[in-house]
């Protein structure tokens, strides 16, 4: 079902990101590289004084007519245009520097476009960068995106994927410490992370019959109960109650070698158990086009992998590919919803 009234070019909302970062920027490159005319149609979400102020220090294009609702959004020659959020108060916000300013805004860019997003009135959603201390600063007990757009949409299997490089990585756990790792792995957790994989690469990636590789915990995954009992009690209990719901996965498998043989064709996914196991072979292989993913939503959701790059603001030097692959795959998925399974679907945002 495409709500917003457009198969071909659906309507995505794209937050502008954090106000203090590089998400402006990208924006307005990701438009200016005039890739994305024929994928879908764009309605920036957030404050139009600082993408002018961003596009007149870079040089570039800010042709972004206004709207006040998002049933404004016409066809026109490309299709892009900017929802200026009411009410953002950018007091004490600077360029490069984690501020409550900064988390405020783009919290308040996020919200309108959930709202979009849940009511119909756009497609799907596609996020910039935000950052995590200025959401902290902000009061926002949400520590990024995922458990941000989760308590939003009332989802309780809301799962992180990336995609890039030939690899679609689904995470367990995502921004936690290591040390708390132990104590979150749990079996039905890493099955209820398969299910909602396996239904997402049915319905939003179109595979019939995915095939889903786990990632061992322990080196070797535990050699026996050499290097941990992990494996073999938490994790392969998981993989074994997938295949009695026949899911085809395999695991545990040590992740030094499964993910070659992802990269190679092998899997269409991994299922990676913590952030940094299924993050670092998808950012070596694809670190600036890489796209994040949530799952088990009731609305299509994509973002850039990347972060805020306070470092770099301003400089000319972000480079819009992570958002320009975010739209697309977004774009895609709006298409392809229309004529998914129900069963398939209900799999990955119901459950």
């Amino acid at each position: 079902m495409n709500v917003a009234g457009n198969s071909e070019r659906p309507l995505l909302a794209v937050t502008m990101g954090d106000p203090a970062g590089i998400g402006p920027e990208v924006v307005l490159r990701a438009l200016a590289a005039g890739e994305l005319a024929t994928d879908a149609r764009l309605l920036v979400v957030g404050t139009r004084s600082i993408l002018e102020d961003r596009a007149r220090d870079l040089s570039l294009s800010m042709d972004l007519p206004p709207v006040v609702e998002a049933g404004e959004c016409g066809e026109g020659d490309f299709g892009a245009f900017l929802y200026d959020v009411p009410g953002v108060d950018l007091v004490g916000l600077r360029s490069g520097v984690a501020s409550a300013a900064s988390g405020r805004a783009a919290l308040a860019y996020i919200e309108q476009a959930v709202e979009w997003a849940l009511t119909g009135d756009v497609d799907g959603l596609v996020t910039g960068p935000i950052n995590k201390e200025a959401l902290l600063l902000a009061g926002s007990v949400f520590p990024g995106h995922t458990e941000l757009l989760a308590a939003h949409t009332g989802s309780r299997r809301a799962t992180m994927m990336l995609v890039g490089g030939g690899l679609r990585v689904s995470l367990v756990t995502t921004h936690v410490a290591v040390r708390r790792l132990l104590g979150l792995l749990t079996t039905k957790r890493i099955l209820q992370t398969i299910q909602v994989t396996d239904g997402a690469l049915q319905t939003w990636f179109g595979i019939a019959s995915p095939r889903i590789a786990v990632c061992a915990l322990n080196p070797h995954a535990g050699d026996a109960g050499r290097f941990g009992t992990e494996d073999t009690t938490i994790v392969a209990p998981a993989v074994k109650q997938a295949k009695g719901k026949g899911i085809e996965c395999v695991g545990p498998l040590p992740s030094d070698a499964l993910f070659y043989y992802a990269a190679q064709g092998r899997y269409d996914a991994v299922v990676a158990l913590y952030h940094d196991q299924g993050l670092i072979p998808v950012k070596l292989l694809a670190f600036d086009r890489a796209v994040n993913v949530t799952l088990g939503l009731p609305i299509i959701r994509t973002s850039v992998d990347h972060g805020t790059a306070y470092d770099i603001v301003g400089q000319g030097m972000a480079s819009p590919s992570s958002l320009i692959e975010a739209i697309r795959l977004a774009a895609a998925f709006a298409r392809r919803r229309g004529s998914a399974p129900r069963s398939a679907e209900a799999r990955s945002t119901d459950q």
